[in-house]
């Protein structure tokens, strides 16, 4: 709803003090400052990393062949991956994959960059690459609302945390209270056992 693939049935929806949504106002998904990185990357796999990056700026922006080259460039470098900038998504691992999705989005020039899952689909060894990406997109300033199971880097990066079940927010507050003192049992016991499963996990490593 936030991207503006769905309407909300009520409520209503503000980016950057403009409201986009709701009581009958609707502003299309291209004109809402919104980037969006999926989960499954969504990459066109015809396209090279840099053609991917450029397809929005000349469909979208209408800027010029030569300014959308610019641009691209300039977003791979920014994630670290100039050097793959002819690489078809085939060629690459899932975690440059999702590193170009990133600069894809970053290229609009969005005011909120959205993630959903970003890291879900990768294997462990390239989750951290993409989540350093995050890291400094975060300091940068970058707004970004991200859905997440990544408890570590939630607490680092996040200023609010917010624990939804069953489409219902239950708790909602900074990180040193989420994690630290949450009001609400069922967050609790969530993160209880995510931190019991994480711990296994890496005593697991550790033997082997």
């Amino acid at each position: 709803m936030i991207a503006g693939f769905e309407a909300p049935d009520r409520g209503r929806i503000h980016i950057g003090g403009r409201q986009v949504a709701g009581d009958g106002r609707w502003c299309p998904p291209e004109k809402r400052g919104v980037g969006m990185v999926f989960q499954d990357f969504l990459l066109f796999n015809h396209l090279t990393a840099l053609g991917n990056i450029e397809v929005g700026l000349t469909k979208v922006l209408g800027l010029s062949t030569k300014e959308a080259r610019q641009r691209a460039i300039k977003e791979l470098e920014r994630v670290g991956l100039v050097d793959r900038a002819d690489h078809y998504p085939g060629q690459l691992s899932g975690g440059q994959k999702q590193r170009v999705a990133i600069a894809r989005s970053l290229a609009l020039d969005p005011k909120i960059i959205l993630f959903d899952e970003p890291t879900s689909a990768l294997d462990p060894e390239l989750i951290g690459e993409v989540l350093e990406v995050m890291r400094n997109l975060s300091l940068e300033g970058m707004t970004m609302l991200v859905v997440t199971h990544e408890m570590g880097f939630a607490r680092e990066v996040a200023d609010k945390i917010i624990f939804m079940e069953g489409g219902v927010v239950l708790e909602q507050g900074p990180p040193q209270q989420m994690f630290y003192s949450p009001q609400v049992i069922r967050t609790r016991n969530f993160l209880w056992k995510i931190t019991e499963l994480y711990g296994k996990q890496r005593s697991d490593d550790d033997h082997e």
